[in-house]
């Protein structure tokens, strides 16, 4: 039974002849000789990851037609040509049938990432495809794979742009503004993955105190700032990030008081008093791959726990994994680990993910990676 999945892995593969070089695209048959797909080799665990499971050229026409259905899946969720929304994911990866490829909007300012090799050498082709789909709308491409991919590839390679100079500009996220640096800042500049799970917060944080731990530029902040909670703490360990937090809370002005710290979030929470109504735990990936993954269980039960500890009766924790090895289970059972060793009572009130421009494909689960729960402390 053909799975559809994007992934071969080595132990699968046998190459008829001689080992194709990484980033080639190769044909993919059956050991009874029937064609499965055409994909990216790549020489690693993951060895190919198939780009299409028909017979069919890899050219202009294919990337065209695959950011055309991308672009009707986000215009359908109300994502285009929305006048309090202009920033989105167009491409994401396994989930838009095309592995190991990342684009974002900002506002007609388009970012893409490569995860493999084979999409950085098809970078060139999805730029232009991209700008010949959507015109005028085009402001600037930007190529950012530094951090994405094998160091054996020419740094000068994997951060340029192919229209446009820009590297910067500010976006409008459900009506509040954020300062996006994809030239600087982490991932692609922003976390878009948020977006709803900040929408969530703001709608509950109307006279609330917050403290958003690992904030970046300060997400989850901005949206309790402009819902009226009355005080916000922002905290992360980038001095970067935290001028960031604080350009975004000059362009989102509230009745409260927010104030930003640069500092070590486990110490931050170990010197606090922790006197809040809700807390944010959005760290950075724990396990970048499967090797690392108990360590990341065991670090995010220890940050969790100790943070429940010191959390108030009848406050809220908004406690969040993108580790993509952690699965939802694994995480909201190390959630429960660490809530049984905080010795306090734990209601779960909402079980969160990722947005609708970061769609799972059904025959790749793997491209689900966020994981939230909201929890409620007693």
């Amino acid at each position: 039974m053909k799975r559809f999945h994007h992934w071969i892995f080595s132990g699968a593969l046998h190459p008829k002849n001689t080992i194709p070089e990484d980033g080639a695209e190769v044909e993919v048959y059956s050991h009874a000789n029937e064609f499965l797909g055409i994909g990216h080799y790549n020489d690693g665990n993951i060895c190919t990851r198939m780009l299409t499971f028909q017979q069919e050229k890899i050219d202009a026409t294919f990337w065209n037609s695959r950011l055309k259905e991308a672009l009707e899946l986000r215009t359908a969720q109300g994502l285009t040509n929305n006048l309090s929304t202009n920033a989105y994911r167009l491409i994401h990866g396994e989930g838009d049938r095309l592995p190991g490829l990342v684009i974002d909007n900002y506002n007609g300012h388009f970012v893409l990432q490569a995860h493999s090799t084979g999409m950085h050498l098809s970078r060139h082709a999805i730029a232009k495809e991209l700008q010949a789909y959507l015109g005028d709308q085009v402001k600037s491409i930007y190529y950012k794979s530094g951090n994405t991919l094998p160091k054996s590839i020419d740094e000068e390679e994997t951060s340029l742009f192919f229209v446009g100079d820009a590297s910067d500009t500010i976006i409008t996220e459900n009506g509040i503004k954020f300062y996006v640096n994809w030239a600087e800042g982490q991932k692609t500049g922003f976390f878009l993955d948020q977006r709803d799970n900040r929408q969530l917060l703001g709608d509950m944080a109307k006279g609330k105190r917050l403290l958003n731990t690992f904030c970046y530029s300060g997400g989850f902040s901005m949206y309790a700032i402009q819902a009226g909670a009355t005080l916000v703490h922002s905290v992360d360990a980038s001095k970067k990030a935290i001028n960031w937090t604080e350009k975004n809370a000059a362009l989102n002005p509230g009745n409260g008081e927010h104030q930003a710290f640069v500092s070590d979030v486990s110490k931050f929470i170990k010197e606090s008093s922790m006197d809040y109504d809700m807390v944010v735990l959005d760290p950075p990936a724990f396990a970048k791959n499967i090797r690392s993954k108990h360590r990341a269980t065991i670090g995010y039960k220890n940050l969790n726990k100790h943070t429940l500890k010191k959390m108030r009766s009848g406050s809220v924790l908004f406690t969040f994994s993108c580790s993509q090895v952690i699965d939802a289970g694994l995480f909201e059972h190390t959630i429960r680990a660490a809530a049984i060793e905080s010795g306090k009572r734990v209601q779960v009130i909402r079980r969160l993910g990722q947005p609708a421009d970061h769609p799972v494909n059904l025959f790749h689960p793997e491209v689900s990676y966020l994981k939230g729960l909201v929890l409620y402390v007693t």
